[in-house]
């Protein structure tokens, strides 16, 4: 009689087991539609770890655009582009506790029409999950938590640095042009080692008229600045700056040393000058929550900035 129970109550707690992992399986197969391609949905706040989209929010919607662009495993959080779609199978499960597992999914892409794409490897991927509140939702993805933790704080501390740059040029060099009601660097940095900071910068004064910067005084002061840093904060303790004139490309050389040719590819390009100059003031438009579309230095069109 025992053994029988004992063999019924096995059974019982296989049937459980098992129909838990496919509960497990089908939710899982739910979270996946919440997993970034290209971009965050705003509805996979219900269906994250409050951490987790914390972390994806600060990378697809507090960075810069290109911060993102620049690190396709984030980017491509699926592996989708090209016009395919990504079609995921839970292939296993895994529960390590009462509250946390992790699915194996299989990803394929396939296009707009539902028919597979014959050029794409089938890819597996982890999806970890955490029950929280009752729900099961996703904490984790290939171990990408990790990955934008690491890339936040190096963010944070650059743009740290670029912060101290910005306002040792606006407070010592800006007053050396006629003022406008913005001064916004451009900052375009060579070389970074220690506490030396190699850069190509540029210091711009601006009005606002109706949607547009017009740009009314500036000029390019290039060298090497030294930097303390304490609790957290950098501060400017000396700026070595290129020589006008003649002895222009003679100071570059002696400050620059070995990163002379970069500097020199850097400062000698308009166009890139442009490119970099566009992208940090859609980034101060942004930062200052300005009602500007366009800037224009005098003489010229204005250039859009959406």
């Amino acid at each position: 009689m025992k053994k029988a129970l004992t063999i019924i109550l096995s059974a019982l707690l296989l049937a459980a087991c098992a129909n838990n992992e496919e509960q497990l399986k089908k939710r899982a197969a739910e979270l996946c539609r919440y997993i970034p391609d290209h971009e965050l949905q705003e509805a996979s706040k219900d269906y994250m770890t409050e951490d987790f989209y914390n972390v994806l929010d600060t990378m697809f919607n507090r960075l810069p655009e290109f911060e993102a662009m620049d690190h396709e495993w984030l980017y491509y959080f699926v592996t989708g582009n090209g016009g395919t779609i990504a079609d995921f199978d839970v292939v296993g499960i895994e529960l390590t506790d009462k509250s946390h597992a992790t699915a194996t999914i299989s990803v394929r892409q396939k296009w707009e029409d539902g028919s597979f794409d014959p050029t794409s490897d089938v890819e597996e991927h982890k999806l970890a999950m955490e029950k929280v509140g009752g729900k099961w939702l996703i904490a984790d993805f290939d171990g990408h938590k990790a990955d934008c933790i690491r890339h936040i704080a190096i963010n944070r501390e650059e743009q740290a640095v670029r912060e101290a740059i910005s306002d040792y040029l606006v407070r010592e060099i800006g007053g050396q042009y006629q003022k406008g009601e913005l001064c916004i660097p451009v900052l375009m940095m060579v070389h970074e080692e220690e506490e030396l900071f190699m850069g190509d910068f540029w210091v711009m004064w601006y009005n606002v008229a109706d949607d547009t910067l017009k740009c009314v005084s500036g000029g390019n002061h290039s060298g090497v600045m030294t930097m303390s840093k304490e609790e957290g904060k950098y501060t400017v303790t000396g700026f070595e700056q290129t020589v006008d004139g003649a002895g222009n490309t003679a100071s570059a050389k002696r400050i620059f040393g070995s990163y002379f040719d970069i500097y020199e590819n850097i400062h000698s390009s308009e166009q890139l000058r442009e490119a970099v100059r566009k992208g940090q003031l859609q980034e101060y438009v942004k930062k200052n929550a300005l009602n500007v579309h366009y800037y224009q230095d005098y003489g010229w069109p204005a250039v859009e900035l959406d």
